[in-house]
C-alpha cells in the first residue's frame, strides 16, 4: 500500500501532468465567477431565468426542445429510464453489463425504481445491433453509453448508431443516450450533437466531465418528457433552493471548452502512440476514438507502481496518480485529455516515454533473469 500512496504523491509534486483540466479546488468556482454580474439574481427551486437560460442553451445544443438541469446525472439518468418505463408499463430497460448504472450505482434502478435491467453484450465490446435484435425479452427502453467508459471509451460506428435507432423505433423501443462525455466524441464521428442526439429519444450529458464544471447534468427531450422530468426531480428532492453555481460554472466552462474537444481528440491520439511505443504498454483503444483511453501495463500494480513513482521524480510529469489491477500480472489506468496536456514541453514528454521505456525494458529483463 505504501507503493500506492507514494504513486500518489509523486504525481501531485510533478509540475506537468498528462490527464484532466487540473485540480478540482475552490479556483474552479472562482474563476467561473470572476466575470459574473453582481446583480445576477438565483434561481429558486428549479425556477429563475440563470437555470432557465441556460436549459434552453442546451435543448439548442442537443437538437431537443427542452431540457432540464439536474445537480447529478445519476438522478437524471434513472428518471429518464423510470419515464420511459411508466410509459410502456414495463418495468424493464437493457445497457451494458459496464453501464454506470449496473456497476457505480448500488441497484438504485431497483431499490428506488423497481426497473430490472438487462444486460446486453460482452464485456470487452459495444453493444451492436445484433445484441438488440437477439433480445428474448421485452423492455421498455434501451441505454446506450457514448463513448463506453469502462473499456477505454470505445465507440460503435455512426452508421451502426443510425441502425440501432432506427430498429429501436420500428419496435417501440425508446432509446437513451448516456452521453456524458457526448461532446468529446463528436470530433471522431465528425457529427454535431444535435445530430448524434436526433437519433435518441432522450440524452443526458455531463457538465462536470469534459467540460469541467462543479456538478450538475443535463436531461434532453420532448416537452411532455421533460415535463415529466421535472416532476421526478422534485420528488427526488432534486430542485434545491439554489442551483446557479452549478448552472454558472457549467456555463463558463462549456464557453471555455466545447470548442477544444477537436484538440483533445488529436491530442489523445498523440499520446496513445507514444504510449503504445513503449514496451510492454499498450492502450486501449489503440487508437482512441476520443480524448479517453485506457493505459495497460503488462506488469503488476506494485511494479508499476514504484517504475512510475520513479518516472515522476526523475521527470517531472505525471503520469499517473492511481492503476487498477487487471486479470493475471497487469495493471491499468484511465487518461482523459484536458487542458494540461498542451502545458507539458514536448522535449520533455519525449524524454519522459524514452524513461519509461527504458524502466519497463529492464523490468522485464529483472523478471526472466530470475
Amino acid at each position: 500500500m505504501g507503493d500506492i500512496n507514494h504513486l500518489e504523491e509523486t504525481f501531485n509534486q510533478t509540475n506537468y501532468q498528462l490527464s484532466g483540466h487540473g485540480k478540482r479546488n475552490a479556483t474552479v468556482l472562482k474563476e467561473a465567477f470572476e466575470n459574473v454580474d453582481k446583480e445576477l439574481e438565483s434561481d429558486r427551486y428549479g425556477s429563475g431565468k440563470v437555470i432557465e437560460e441556460f436549459q434552453e442553451k442546451m435543448a439548442a445544443l442537443t437538437g431537443k426542445e427542452a431540457a432540464v438541469f439536474f445537480p447529478s446525472g445519476t438522478m437524471a439518468q434513472q428518471i429518464a429510464l423510470r419515464i420511459w418505463c411508466d410509459e410502456k408499463a414495463l418495468k424493464k430497460v437493457a445497457y451494458h453489463p459496464l453501464s454506470h448504472l449496473e456497476i457505480h450505482e448500488e441497484d438504485g434502478l431497483k431499490e428506488l425504481h423497481n426497473i430490472h435491467s438487462i444486460l446486453l453484450a460482452d464485456k470487452e465490446r459495444v453493444i451492436n445491433l445484433e445484441d438488440i435484435t437477439g433480445l428474448e425479452e421485452e423492455v421498455a427502453c434501451l441505454l446506450l453509453e457514448l463513448p463506453q467508459r469502462e473499456i477505454g471509451g470505445q465507440l460503435p460506428s455512426f452508421d451502426t448508431l443510425e441502425r440501432i435507432s432506427a430498429y429501436c423505433r420500428d419496435k417501440g423501443i425508446k432509446l437513451h443516450l448516456d452521453g456524458a462525455r457526448l461532446l468529446e466524441v463528436l470530433p471522431y464521428y465528425r457529427k454535431t450533437a444535435a445530430e448524434v442526439c436526433a437519433l435518441f429519444d432522450s440524452v443526458y450529458i455531463s457538465l462536470y466531465k469534459g467540460i469541467g464544471g462543479i456538478a450538475g447534468a443535463i436531461l434532453a427531450g420532448e416537452p411532455e418528457f421533460i415535463t415529466q422530468a421535472k416532476v421526478w426531480k422534485r420528488r427526488h428532492g432534486g430542485d434545491l433552493i439554489s442551483l446557479y453555481p452549478y448552472i454558472v460554472s457549467a456555463d463558463y466552462y462549456f464557453e471555455q471548452r466545447a470548442d477544444k474537444m477537436k484538440r483533445y481528440y488529436d491530442e489523445a491520439k498523440e499520446l496513445a502512440e507514444l504510449f503504445n511505443g513503449c514496451h510492454g504498454i499498450s492502450t486501449l483503444p489503440k487508437e482512441p476514438v476520443s480524448n479517453m483511453f485506457h493505459v495497460h501495463f503488462q506488469q503488476s500494480k506494485e511494479v508499476v507502481s514504484e517504475l512510475l513513482a520513479a518516472v515522476h521524480q526523475q521527470t517531472n510529469i505525471g503520469f499517473a496518480s492511481y492503476l487498477k489491477d487487471l486479470e493475471g500480472t497487469a495493471c491499468s489506468y484511465e487518461i482523459s485529455i484536458g487542458d494540461l496536456y498542451a502545458a507539458v514541453p514536448k522535449e520533455q514528454l519525449k524524454a519522459a516515454f524514452q524513461l519509461l521505456d527504458k524502466e519497463m525494458k529492464q523490468q522485464v529483463g529483472i523478471i526472466r533473469g530470475g
